[in-house]
């Protein structure tokens, strides 16, 4: 059901928009793609849709994406990343700057956002790097890259390694007013390691890669932005000292803000590790498609991650969705690509977290969608009437089964391959046009 209409009463659902403090069973009147009225009984001269035992929130806003696009279309292109992005209910995604060529040019910004809009799917909202070519060496032209249409800078894929240049980023920063973005990995603690360094990197015979790896760079990054007074942004925080970090740093004003990604809060570094049969002494091989960057971390790590969801030490959650071909994952681990495919599965990973009674439902649609947009600034994340009706209807009754092979990503890499989820994505609106429905919802609408 993916016709031109973009005005709707929507009648039947539970709505959650964190941003206005709403939990109820309200009407949402869409008005030509933008949100006209939120309330009960609404009358309106639009088609009424039918949303009865769905959940409506704003869409989701993904504050860290991978489109691969320029020059990694073999990976994912902006087309199939944001088909990708609307079956998961994120109908804003950000993508990241390590593309080829990198996107540190105004050329390359209105590139990504030409070729969004051709695709009319998500949203984007392009990163830009920190430093020329992601190299470390030299900072980018902020100004102008900000007034082409990036949202924030990020050399993610590397860290920015050198504390005199994390210091000038973050004081040129304050002059655009956008938030640098880091990935916290300290190379010479990181090494070549490839998992987590514990356990299961020693049953597996890799060398692993230490969580002070990552601590030390977020304990820089708070002191030089308390320092300098600009808003740094951590990506995909993985580890209990992190959020202890993070924590202390905010409770004394500095401006940091952090995200976490579904794989970090609901899957730890035993995913890792096979059993290559139902023996229970039998030898254990390892799995490609759960390496990701960071590592997956301990249980204990997890369970101080959703903590920080919940006590709002995280701000959001993020998808690091990083879509590889079959051959980037086809080799030993040590050689293999890091990241996961992970833009449909996101929103049913972390509402295991729900079902399993560790964080509420308001709580998990504010990380997904009013709260990444107070991060970056963003014009989304809010059902505020005049704001884009961007919505996603949620049946949190449904299960499904994950199936790499129908993913619209090009990206298979999953380790949930086969397992079974809860809740689905049912229906997915941008500017008011209904962009997704599964199967059995589409023939709900007008009438």
């Amino acid at each position: 059901m993916t016709g031109i209409n973009n005005s709707w009463v929507i009648r039947g659902a539970r709505v959650i928009d964190p941003a206005n403090d709403l939990d109820a069973a309200v009407d949402v009147l869409v008005r030509e793609g933008t949100i006209a009225r939120v309330g009960r009984a609404l009358q309106a001269d639009a088609p009424n849709l039918d949303a009865d035992g769905l959940v409506l929130t704003p869409g989701f806003v993904d504050l860290h994406c991978h489109l691969r696009e320029p020059g990694l279309e073999y990976k994912e292109t902006i087309a199939t990343g944001t088909q990708a992005a609307v079956r998961g209910g994120f109908t804003t995604v950000c993508s990241m700057a390590n593309t080829d060529p990198v996107v540190d040019t105004p050329a390359t910004v209105a590139l990504i956002l030409a070729r969004a809009q051709a695709a009319a799917a998500a949203r984007v909202f392009p990163l830009a790097a920190v430093t020329q070519g992601s190299w470390g060496t030299q900072l980018v032209e902020m100004a102008a890259l900000s007034e082409a249409g990036a949202v924030a800078f990020s050399d993610d894929g590397l860290a920015v390694a050198d504390a005199r240049m994390m210091r000038h980023a973050l004081e040129y920063s304050l002059l655009v007013g956008k938030p640098i973005v880091d990935h916290c990995e300290d190379p010479e603690l990181v090494q070549d390691g490839v998992v987590h360094e514990g356990l299961t990197a020693l049953r597996l015979g890799l060398r692993g890669r230490p969580a002070e790896a990552e601590e030390t760079m977020v304990a820089r990054d708070a002191l030089l932005a308390r320092r300098t007074g600009a808003h740094v942004h951590i990506a995909h925080v993985s580890t209990q000292g992190s959020v202890d970090i993070i924590r202390a740093a905010k409770r004394q004003g500095v401006r940091i803000t952090a995200e976490v990604t579904p794989h970090h809060l609901t899957l730890t570094d035993e995913i890792v590790a096979r059993k290559l049969n139902e023996n229970a002494d039998a030898a254990l091989a390892y799995d490609v498609n759960a390496k990701v960057n960071p590592p997956l971390r301990t249980a204990a790590d997890a369970e101080a991650l959703i903590a920080g969801l919940n006590d709002g030490t995280i701000d959001a959650i993020a998808t690091d969705h990083a879509p590889h071909s079959e051959n980037d994952k086809l080799c030993e681990i040590s050689q293999a690509e890091s990241g996961i495919s992970c833009l449909e599965t996101a929103f049913s990973q972390v509402y295991q977290l729900v079902r399993s009674g560790k964080v509420t439902l308001p709580t998990l649609v504010s990380k997904l969608t009013s709260e990444p947009s107070r991060v970056f600034g963003l014009p989304t994340g809010t059902l505020s009437p005049g704001a884009p009706a961007d919505l996603v209807a949620l049946d949190l009754d449904a299960t499904w089964t994950v199936d790499p092979d129908a993913f619209a990503s090009k990206g298979k890499n999953t380790p949930l391959a086969g397992a079974t989820l809860p809740g689905k994505v049912a229906m997915t609106f941008v500017d008011g046009k209904i962009v997704h429905a599964v199967d059995r919802f589409q023939q709900r609408g007008a009438r």
